[in-house]
């Protein structure tokens, strides 16, 4: 059965953001939704983004910031923590619990491949695997775990978390990233260099076609899709955010708030000079 699958992720609490693209996925005919978590956090929208996120997706797993609501006694960053708190203020037990128990991971095949979807890594649900890798690094993404449905190699994995959309294609397998649809960045950024940030600060999300559940080789297509929205109307509802300049700063330059944290950490690990980024 051909089937069109819009797959999303990381909407941050951007009730506009997600607003946005579900009224564009409706647009297109979709047959489903899959929503590859980080549901919440920054944007303060949660409980509506949550209700909708419920509303409309048929498959829903856990991303790093679901994951930390219920282990929050064990983080020290004070910042994460106060948002964590933030996020807990605004949801109910029932919420919480929802958040809590969504899946690590999910497969199915669609034109003899094997498509494998989770937040950030097969093993770990907070890895920074970014669209600049080594190969050895990329290569991970296609590995079962303990984690994972099956403990075949995929063909195709999907993920999210780094906000960043991109297509890579190695040892005649596929990594699709759908970037961010409510806080769309570029980790890789310089003022001598950059082209124009509305390229950057727009609702991301992937659409993938293909028979569906057919383990028989046919096409299979992807499509990513960047929209517009209304970026003043999602700050307008964001008086209240103890994080509102910071988050303000995200959405309007499409800059990642810890940007010199994730460069100290990732560029050696990449192989990346990160003075000459």
């Amino acid at each position: 059965m051909l089937k069109k699958i819009a797959v999303i992720s990381d909407v941050h609490g951007n009730l506009e953001a997600l607003k946005t693209v579900l009224n564009d996925i409706k647009k297109r005919n979709i047959d489903e939704i899959i929503c590859l978590g980080d549901i919440v956090s920054k944007g303060i929208n949660t409980k509506e983004c949550i209700k909708l996120i419920k509303e409309n997706c048929t498959n829903v797993i856990k991303g790093n910031w679901e994951d930390s609501l219920k282990n929050n006694n064990s983080i020290t960053d004070e910042i994460k923590k106060n948002r964590i708190n933030f996020v807990l203020s605004k949801i109910t037990d029932e919420e919480l619990n929802y958040l809590s128990n969504l899946p690590f991971c999910h497969e199915f095949y669609m034109s003899g491949r094997l498509i494998r979807l989770f937040h950030s890594h097969p093993e770990r649900i907070n890895e920074l695997i970014g669209n600049i890798d080594r190969i050895d690094r990329l290569y991970e993404l296609f590995l079962p775990s303990k984690n994972t449905v099956s403990n075949l190699k995929a063909d195709v994995v999907i993920y999210g978390h780094i906000h960043v959309q991109y297509m890579q294609k190695i040892y005649n397998r596929i990594i699709l990233n759908t970037g961010s649809v409510g806080n769309s960045i570029d980790l890789y950024r310089n003022s001598d260099k950059d082209g124009d940030v509305k390229n950057t600060t727009l609702a991301n999300y992937l659409i993938i076609k293909g028979n569906y559940n057919s383990k028989e080789f046919s096409e299979f297509s992807y499509e990513f899709v960047n929209i517009q929205y209304d970026i003043d109307k999602e700050l307008d509802s964001n008086k209240e955010n103890f994080e509102f300049d910071t988050y303000k700063n995200e959405l309007l330059t499409g800059r990642y708030r810890d940007e010199a944290k994730i460069h100290e950490k990732y560029c050696p690990i990449r192989g990346i000079d990160k003075d000459s980024i």
